[in-house]
Order: C-alpha cells, then structure tokens, then sequence
C-alpha cells in the first residue's frame, strides 16, 4: 500500500478543475458572478456533485444547502475530518475565493483514491452554502447556523434587494436537503484560502499558517433627509442625505486609522436615493465594516461611529437609524490543527509564516464546534472581491499539498 508521508497532489488537475468551475457564472472582466443560489450556484454545484460521484464519494445535503462529501474511512463509526470552502461568489468575484478550498478537498479525495491510500477517519469535502453574503446578509449564514449562532427560521427569511427570502430560492434551484442542520459531528475541520491580502506576496512566502481570524462588525446606516431640486434649493434649506453620509464615511476612515495598523473599516455598500442627478438626496442606506483581532477595538469603533453618526446628523438635520447586520468575534483557530498545518509546510519544504486572516471565513464559525484551522496562499497584489483576482499555479499547489498532509495526518493513514 503506498505511502502518504512524501506524496504530492496533482497541481496540474487541480488548476483544471478551478479552471473548469470558472465557465459557470462568467464575469464581464474574466472573474465571476455566481452568487449564492442562483441559477449559477445551482449549476456550479451540480459539476462538484458529478466529481465527487465520480470519485464514489457520497453526497449529503442539509437543510441550508450545505453540501457534504464523504469517503468512508476504516473505522466509519470514528468522527469525520472536514475540509472545504465555498463555492459561491461575489457579484463581480474572482476564480479562487472559496473555489480553491472546496477543489482542493476534493484534489485530496482523488489523489487517495488513485494512490490507493486508506484513512482511519472518514473524510468529508464541504461546500458551505451562502459564505459570502453579498446577496443574502449575513456572510458565512449556512456555517453560522451549522453553528448554533443563527437560526434556521431566521436564515430562511433573509432578503436579496429584490425581496426573495433565502428559503424560497434555496428550494427553487433544488438544494434544499433533508438533513438537519449541524447534526454532523467531525474530529476537525481544515480550510485552504488565497490570503486576500499582499504579506505573503510581499515576503515571498507560500505558506499562511493561520492562527487567528479577525472579528467584525457591520452596520447598516439609514440617512434620512428630505428631496429637493439642487438648482433652486438655498443651501440653508437642504436637508441632504448624501451630504451624511460623505461626512459619516469620513468619520469611518478616521476611526479605523486611530487604531493602526491592525484595525480597519470601510463604507461598502451604499444606496442613494432618488439617485438622480438634479435631485437632492433624500435618503442614503449604506454599510459599515469595522474589523479588528481585537474585539475591545471592534467595540470602541462601533461606539465612536454611533456618537459622531448622531452629532453629523443632528448638525445637517437628519433623521438617523443604525442597524448591526453581521458580527462576529475575533478567533483563536485549534494549535493541533495549526501545528498540523505548520508540520506539514516544514516537511514539505515550503516557507511559511503565522498569519491573522483579515476576512471572515466560514471556518471563523466551525471553530466555535469542532477544532479548525486554516491554511493560506497569496495572491496577486492582495486583490480579492474583484475579477482581476489572481493567483499562480505553484501557489494553488503548495497551499493544497499543505493541506492534503495536515487533513491526512489528522485522519490517520491505515497501514
């Protein structure tokens, strides 16, 4: 029987297989727009399903969506190690966030299969349902309620901008599984990722070991003012909303640089409304992202951003609502799996680092049921959430190497 202690994974085949999940959901700039259950998700989900058939894997589904892959192990009764990501997208993402880690797992998958390799534990490829949030708030939903952080009422009744709750377009492309969500028990859980950040690149590095995630904190501001004509309104009498949220976003990117360098915050989203060239802006909705591996700094911020939201808008005559629509807590990934993940990159010869993720990931959640850890590649320039996200092909490989010997070596290799 062969051996896994020295045994690489298949970069080339993997490549393919990222490359392939690609052409789903293309992008208008070379990335991709395969947002959590649409059409996109469903078909994109239906091509991993027939890889992991094709390799005798069966397929579980539960309630949220989630998709499990299993390959039985020795002892079947003995506690599954998990591996995965996500395989939806952002509205204008790039081909790896998310994709890696779930063709990654599934790389493991084929390279024991061909190699004829036998586990103790059984292994499971997971597709997390809805990771990025961007169409459903909040992010990571179907891990977070994996988790016991939300419930399984409350997901479904989440909204897109059109109105449709995430039940009803979870049943409408046929996902919807029988499986209750978070009965699955697992010995661990490992996570592959691109950084989404420039340190690795920067250092020449190919391996993040990561040992701990961010926490966050987002808000959604509501700026309420009043319509009026921008030729023939006199500037004392403009109730402008547009102008609130200028001085608000400013506000944001003072707060978060008070608390350099390891805290940041953003406006991202943002609605102005009429949205009309000659008309006054009425009413802003936007977001706030405030993170931080600290979550008294995360506390302060929130603070600091609802005294001086409410002086702005008191001082323009504006009516003000702020709303917490996602959060969670800084993370402390398992040191079993982040010595795994450590052991492996030094036997296989690779440079490595620790590394502080700066995004949430749908491991941030599982971490709070089962140990978890995670592993990073870099990416060009940093540049994620965007279709020119990019990575190389070494680097997708030594990542998945990294991670085929701390899952194997979790689950115990028979003979």
């Amino acid at each position: 029987m062969a051996t896994a202690s020295n045994l690489r994974i298949d970069g080339d085949r993997l490549w393919d297989s990222i490359m392939e999940m690609a052409k789903i959901g293309p992008g208008v700039a070379g990335g991709n727009n395969r947002q959590t259950l649409t059409d996109e998700d469903a078909e994109g989900r239906a091509l991993f399903r027939r890889w992991c058939e094709a390799e005798g894997l069966e397929m579980g589904v539960d309630r949220m969506g989630t998709m499990f892959a299993r390959r039985e192990g020795a002892d079947p009764d003995a506690l599954p190690v998990m591996v995965g990501s996500h395989l939806d997208t952002q509205p204008t993402g790039g081909k790896y966030d998310g994709v890696l880690g779930v063709l990654a797992g599934l790389e493991i998958v084929r390279t024991l299969n061909e190699r004829k390799i036998e586990t103790k534990h059984p292994i499971v490829v997971v597709n997390w349902t809805n990771e990025e949030g961007t169409r459903f708030a909040p992010a990571m939903l179907a891990s977070g309620v994996f988790a016991g952080v939300h419930e399984l009422d409350w997901a479904y009744d989440r909204r897109d901008a059109n109105g449709k709750t995430f039940g009803d377009e979870l049943a409408r492309i046929g996902w919807k599984g029988e499986e209750p969500v978070g009965a699955r028990k697992m010995k661990a859980m490992f996570e592959l990722h691109i950084e989404q950040g420039p340190i690795l690149e920067d250092e020449g590095i190919d391996i993040g070991v990561v040992t701990h995630g961010q926490g966050l904190k987002w808000l959604q501001v509501t700026l309420t003012g009043r319509e009026s004509h921008t030729g023939s309104t006199p500037m004392p009498k403009r109730i402008n909303a547009g102008l609130g949220m200028a001085r608000i976003t400013q506000l944001v990117d003072e707060i978060a640089w008070s608390h350099a360098p390891h805290a940041v915050g953003a406006v991202g989203h943002c609605d102005v409304h009429p949205n009309s060239r000659n008309i006054i802006p009425g009413k802003c909705v936007f977001t706030i992202d405030f993170r931080s591996p600290d979550k008294a700094v995360i506390t302060d911020m929130a603070a600091r951003l609802e005294e001086g939201a409410k002086r702005i808008a008191e001082e323009i005559g504006l009516k003000l609502e702020i709303e917490e629509v996602g959060a969670f807590d800084p993370v402390t990934f398992d040191e079993g799996c982040v010595k795994a993940i450590r052991d492996a990159a030094e036997k296989l010869g690779y440079s490595h680092r620790t590394i502080v993720s700066g995004a949430g990931h749908d491991a941030c959640w599982i971490n709070r049921v089962a140990p978890t850890a995670m592993v990073m590649c870099p990416c060009v320039d940093g540049l994620s959430h965007n279709e020119a996200e990019e990575i190389k092909k070494e680097w997708s490989t030594a990542g998945a190497e990294v991670l085929f010997h701390a899952v194997v070596e979790t689950a115990g290799v028979v003979g």
